[in-house]
């Protein structure tokens, strides 16, 4: 055989396998190659989509966070008014307590005067019976001259 029928017999050969790759081996191959890409491309889309999905969520998170803080602080405020309220309400009631009680020690007080300077007349009236007794030298009758003792005791 000459060499020139043995390189006619390869390319032969050489077209039988690329014929035979190209319609038995190459599609399986290239489906895999495609499918492999299709899924890539679809994992990079759900990637993407993910990143949006994420970034609009750490939106609404931060919204909610800073709505939380307002209302929070807006509660804060609210509380502390109502402390300062309760505070000024319960200093009014004590003072109203003190007053009176100020007020019924006052009565109390008065009322006591009042019985301490009775007392007092009754005894000023009594020894002006006595100074008259013994001025007189003889007993004054208290009740003869009890509407003279009662008038002596208003004026005193």
């Amino acid at each position: 055989m000459s060499i020139t029928g043995t390189l006619i017999i390869q390319m032969i050969v050489f077209l039988i396998l690329v014929g035979f790759t190209m319609k038995y081996v190459w599609p399986p191959i290239a489906k895999a190659l495609d499918d492999r890409a299709q899924k890539i491309a679809e994992g990079l889309a759900a990637a993407d989509k993910a990143k949006t999905e994420l970034s609009a969520a750490n939106k609404r998170v931060e919204a909610e966070l800073g709505q939380a803080r307002n209302e929070s602080a807006q509660r804060l405020a609210d509380a502390e008014r109502r402390a300062q309220a309760i505070v000024e309400e319960a200093k009014a009631r004590a003072t109203e307590e003190g007053n009176k009680i100020i007020a019924a020690a006052r009565v109390e007080a008065d009322q006591q005067a009042m019985k301490a300077r009775e007392a007092l007349r009754e005894q000023v009236a009594a020894l002006a019976v006595k100074g008259a007794e013994q001025i007189l030298r003889k007993e004054v009758n208290p009740a003869v001259h009890a509407d003279l003792l009662a008038r002596l005791q208003t004026e005193l």
